[in-house]
């Protein structure tokens, strides 16, 4: 025999597992931390908290099944002009800032950046989505 109990708790169970199906079940990246993989060392002025780097970059959304670890490519200053920013300034996400940090002129290098370090949840726009880890590819061409 059912009692009134058990029935008020499988209806709770249900409800539960109705809400829990439309949680938001975005995985999280499988990158905790930030990698700096430096490919080429540079000679020249080195980047600081406080000074303006001028850089190119190539971005690419983290995949561990592809070669390098790269996905699909959102953004290259490649054949454009460079990218400069205030290194420190926060006008960068965080990867940015410390992986730049230490670089010098000329030298280049990979940063894979967890999701926490880049947009996290909130994504940017349709091109890269929540929790996305990403990989930079970058150059460091002028420090002032």
């Amino acid at each position: 025999m059912i009692t009134m109990k058990t029935r008020l708790f499988a209806i709770a169970l249900c409800f539960a597992s109705v809400a829990y199906a439309q949680a938001d079940t975005t995985p999280a990246s499988p990158i905790t931390k930030l990698e700096i993989i430096d490919v080429k060392a540079g000679s020249g002025k080195e980047a600081i908290a406080g000074s303006t780097v001028t850089v190119h970059y190539t971005g690419w959304l983290f995949d561990a099944k592809a070669s390098k670890n790269r996905g699909a490519q959102f953004d290259s200053s490649i054949g454009k002009s460079p990218f400069n920013f205030p290194l420190g300034a926060k006008r960068v996400i965080k990867g940015w800032d410390t992986g730049v940090t230490g670089m010098k002129i000329g030298g280049k290098r990979t940063l894979i950046i967890p999701s926490e370090l880049a947009y996290g949840t909130r994504g940017a726009g349709n091109v890269i989505p929540a929790n996305a880890a990403l990989v930079f590819d970058i150059e460091l061409l002028d420090v002032k």
